[in-house]
Formats: structure tokens, C-alpha cells, sequence
């Protein structure tokens, strides 16, 4: 089953990814008769995933969970590795507020917000931007970027990200805009000549953004100055994706919607390496899709990706060389912390894999359906997030499941507002998340 909220270009298919805190205090809801216990293949056709009875008994070992202040890109910090952070309350909801326009129609809820500076900013489905206290949830401002001659509706896709006093936000009318974090004033607008699907990059000065054709801009955040251009195959249909770059030290990842993976320079953009985390002999339509959805991640000198037709790497980012290949297929973000990687697949399973090797030490099964038994109501899984010792994932049928990392035992689920496409973040221990109908939610 590939299980998505929509599979081409002008439909969306996003994740959400969550945090949390103790054992005891979250997700101690009955399940009852909701979780299947069969296992079932990762793509169709494919053989089941299986866990790798020679790491059986190699311990999960994590980092201590840390205290992180701000979210201020997409993927939290710009190279997409946040590890194991720290979330000690017990989540319960203290503020809820309405951040615009959710999907709906035309209009697609397509982007995680960011926090920094003790402010969450959000991206709505028509283009506006807010910000609104983190402690509070009081707005602060608000910005339509909607071109005079253009429906707000039609400009789906984009994203916000923070760095140096300034939200940079692209927008599906091909525009990337820079603001001032604290009063919304515009302070330049740049023009990519075709849409953003996906939320930018800013780091060391530099605003790096995906184009829905594959091209990969370098702009000045201090002017929006087109700095340099790379460009990758041009997909005719792909997924309305959640990725974007990830930047470390004097190098950029660029992830595109052909599959292609190419690590470039910050400074000029020339090529170091690509890869392509494309398979053949795929067997259905969707299958064909190669785009990589899930951002990239960048730790401790490699790079780990995962590709919808069936691809997870780990790539050494000096020389471009595989450390390690395995056939799994996602559009999530895979979640690096200590020895483990953590991934959610398209068929719904949970699985932690050696960052060695790639091995498999554990797999969970998550509801894929709203009705099993008729296959009916298909739900999309999105993170995880590794908080407080547990992992987090959220899901379109409006729940959230929490796992043992070390594991992949279910510790428990809870019932979520609404639906959530979209990835929640944690700043200060308080979890923040935007459902579909554009609800921003702090949890604390």
C-alpha cells in the first residue's frame, strides 16, 4: 500500500512529526482493538521488512535528551539533526488559536512553522504569515505576501525559516521574501521564476530554496540577491514535498523530486558528488515516483536519506561513497540520534536501523487503516521525533503514537484535534503543532 494524502504535483502528501516527555504522564489511552498485530510488506509486491537477528541483542544506546530554545528552520537546526531532545512535562495543551487558512479547495496546508526568539511563525494555505507568542499564543503580526494580480489559494507550497532577526518565507508564486522576525515589515522580495513547493534553508547568511523544477537557488539573505543557480532533472509529476536543503559547515545537500541527491559548495555552488536513490523494476505508478520527500540530514560526517521508490542511504559526505544501502521507501525525515536511525515507511512501519550498518534492529507496525479489515480509511504516519526517551508520530486520522526507542514497543495513544499533515516542533520543552484546518496547538 503507498498510503499518501495526494501522489502528484499540485496535491500535497506531508508529515508531521511530534515530541513529548515521560512514560507515565503521555499517551496512556486504551487501544483496544486498534492495533493490527499482522505484518505487512513495505511496498507492494516486495518482501516484508525484518529486524537483523545478528544485532538482536545489541543494546539501543541514546544521547542524553538536551534543552532546545528555538526551531528556527524547517528541520530545526539547518543540517535537519536534532538528536534527542528534552520534553519533561506532561504535554497537555494550555493555548490553542486559529493560524489562518487550513487546506481546503485549491488552498494546501503545506509547511512546518519555525520558533526563534520566543515567537512561532506560520506559513497559512493563502500565503499569510503570523507570528504569534510562543508562551501566550497571542498574535503579533500578520503579513498577506499574495502578488496583487494572484488568488492566495492558488500559491500552495513554500515555507518560513529563521536566522539573524529575519523570516525568509517562499511561496508557490515563485517568490522568496525576506521579513523582520519582530514586526513583519518586508524588507525584500526575490523572484525564482517558477513555484516553491518547499520550505527554505538560511544559514551563514545564505537563503538556499528548492524550486518545483529542481532548481536549487543561493540567496543573499542580506539582499536577496541571486547568489548562483545548480539545476537537476526536471520531473513531470512528483509529491508537493516537505523537504529542503540541509547545510553543513561549507556545504549544501540538495534533494530533489527526480531522486537525485547532489552535495554542492555554499559558496559557488560547483558539484562535489551525487547520488540517485532511484530503483527499477518498480512495479506500479506510484512506485515510479522518485522523489526524495523527507529532508536529508546531515551527522557526524554523513548523510542519510530516504527516497518514495524505495531507497535509504548513508552516504559519507566527504567523498560521496555509500556506507550503507537499504531498500526502504518513505517521505518522512529520518531521525538520527546516537547509534540508531529512525524511520516511518510508506506501508506504516516504525523502524530503527544501526547507523553503522543500516541493519535492522527493530520494526513496529502502525494502523494503516481507519478500517482494517475493509482496507478503508487510509492513515498517514508522519515523524518520528525522539523526545524524552520516546519516539512521536502523528497521524492524518488525527492521533499520536508513542514508541520506545530502544524497543519499538507501542507505550501508548492519544486522540489529536484534527488530522495533522504537517510537522509539529518542540522549542523549550513545549510541542507545538498546526493541523489541517490551521489550529496551532502548544502542548506543554
Amino acid at each position: 500500500m503507498i498510503n499518501m494524502r495526494a501522489a502528484f504535483v499540485g496535491l500535497v502528501s506531508l508529515a508531521a512529526l511530534s515530541g513529548c516527555d515521560t512514560v507515565s504522564d503521555l499517551f496512556t489511552a486504551d487501544l483496544g482493538d486498534r492495533l493490527p498485530g499482522e505484518r505487512i510488506s513495505v511496498m507492494a509486491l516486495e518482501r516484508s521488512l525484518e529486524a537483523d537477528p545478528r544485532i538482536a541483542n545489541l543494546q539501543v544506546v541514546l544521547p542524553r535528551p538536551y534543552l532546545n530554545e528555538d526551531w528556527p528552520q524547517p528541520g530545526g537546526y539547518a543540517d535537519n539533526a536534532m538528536h534527542h531532545l528534552q520534553a519533561s512535562g506532561s504535554l497537555e495543551p494550555f493555548w490553542r488559536v486559529d493560524a489562518g487558512t487550513g487546506s481546503g479547495g485549491s488552498a494546501i496546508l503545506a509547511t512546518t512553522p519555525v520558533m526563534a526568539e520566543g515567537r512561532v511563525y506560520v506559513l497559512d494555505a493563502e500565503t499569510t504569515v503570523r507570528a504569534f507568542d510562543a508562551t501566550t499564543g497571542q498574535e503579533i503580526w500578520e503579513v498577506d505576501l499574495t502578488p496583487e494580480e494572484e488568488d492566495g489559494e492558488e500559491g500552495r507550497g513554500g515555507g518560513v525559516a529563521y536566522e539573524g532577526g529575519r523570516i525568509f518565507v517562499t511561496t508557490g508564486f515563485g517568490e522568496t521574501v525576506a521579513l523582520d522576525s519582530v514586526s513583519g515589515e518586508v524588507l525584500w522580495r526575490t523572484r525564482a521564476g517558477t513555484p516553491y513547493r518547499a520550505a527554505p534553508t538560511a544559514n551563514g547568511g545564505r537563503v538556499f530554496t528548492i524550486t518545483s523544477d529542481n532548481q536549487m537557488l543561493c540567496i543573499s539573505a542580506a539582499d536577496g540577491e541571486i547568489l548562483w543557480r545548480h539545476h537537476g532533472i526536471t520531473e513531470s509529476a512528483g509529491i508537493l514535498s516537505a523537504t529542503s536543503p540541509a547545510v553543513s559547515g561549507s556545504i549544501v545537500i540538495a534533494p530533489y523530486s527526480s531522486g537525485e541527491l547532489f552535495a554542492l559548495r555554499v559558496e559557488n555552488g560547483n558539484q562535489l558528488w551525487s547520488d540517485s536513490l532511484t530503483r527499477t523494476g518498480n512495479v506500479t505508478s506510484l512506485t515510479e515516483l522518485n522523489d526524495i520527500a523527507g529532508r536529508p540530514v546531515i551527522d557526524r560526517g554523513r548523510v542519510y536519506a530516504i527516497s518514495h521508490s524505495g531507497r535509504a542511504v548513508s552516504i559519507d559526505i566527504r567523498t560521496g561513497e555509500r556506507v550503507w544501502t537499504r531498500n526502504i521507501a518513505g517521505v518522512q525525515t529520518p531521525w538520527v540520534a546516537g547509534g540508531f536511525i529512525f524511520m516511518v515507511t510508506l506501508e506504516a512501519e516504525v523502524v530503527a536501523l544501526s547507523r553503522r550498518d543500516g541493519r535492522i534492529r527493530w520494526i513496529h507496525q502502525l494502523p494503516r487503516f481507519e478500517d482494517e479489515e475493509d482496507r478503508d480509511g487510509a492513515i498517514e504516519w508522519s515523524g518520528p521525533i525522539l523526545a524524552g526517551d520516546r519516539l512521536i508520530l502523528v497521524s492524518s486520522g488525527g492521533e499520536a503514537a508513542s514508541l520506545s526507542p530502544y524497543t519499538g514497543e507501542l507505550l501508548g495513544m492519544i486522540e489529536l484535534p484534527d488530522g495533522v499533515f504537517i510537522a509539529p516542533i518542540i522549542a523549550n520543552e513545549t510541542l507545538y503543532v498546526l493541523t489541517d484546518n490551521a489550529r496551532l496547538v502548544a502542548l506543554r
